[in-house]
């Protein structure tokens, strides 16, 4: 199978279900943010976070390929059938938790923190704020349109890369910078 298929050379693109829409529509928008983020975490893994948060970057690159693939199936005929696109409570609750861990070795929060640190906390906080732009994508497109579980889990996501981002930075011993 080639790379290319020519078909999108008229700024189209297919939906799971075959539909052709233009690749400015706001579903291709929203999934296009969604494979963005997940750059951008591999960023973050490469710049060195640490084994025990890479081991939960990898598990948020693999959730957000299901969530990519929900966004790019509005009549849900693959989500029903294919398991490992599921993302649903139980993966919001896994986040929470993750951050719950991370935040009992970061000092409570009194003010703003500046993006930045260490290269590894900088590229955590440029994913968080590519989450960020991807969750208002995925608003565009109304509550009836994406599914609620989905929404709340890009919404925790960027809350645990904010907090990843503090953690990978007090380890790394790089200080904070309050606005």
């Amino acid at each position: 199978m080639k790379i290319y298929t020519r078909e999108g050379d008229n700024g189209e693109t297919s939906l799971f279900d075959g539909r052709r829409v233009s690749k400015s529509d706001l579903r291709v928008e929203a999934y296009g943010e969604i494979d963005e983020v997940s750059a951008a975490i591999g960023v973050a893994m490469a710049s060195g976070v640490g084994p025990d948060i890479a081991a939960m970057l990898e598990t948020v690159a693999r959730d957000l390929f299901a969530v990519g693939g929900r966004l790019a199936d509005p009549d849900h005929k693959v989500a029903a059938r294919v398991e490992k696109t599921a993302v649903g409570p139980a993966e919001v609750r896994r986040i929470e938790e993750w951050i719950d861990r991370l935040e009992a070795e970061l000092p409570p929060l009194r003010r703003f923190i500046l993006p930045g640190g260490s290269p590894a906390g900088a590229a955590l906080h440029l994913a968080r704020t590519v989450c960020r732009r991807a969750e208002r994508r995925i608003a565009a497109l109304g509550p009836d349109e994406v599914d609620g579980a989905l929404r709340a889990y890009v919404n925790r996501l960027s809350d645990f890369l904010f907090v990843a981002a503090r953690a990978v930075n007090r380890r790394a011993g790089v200080p904070e910078l309050e606005w």
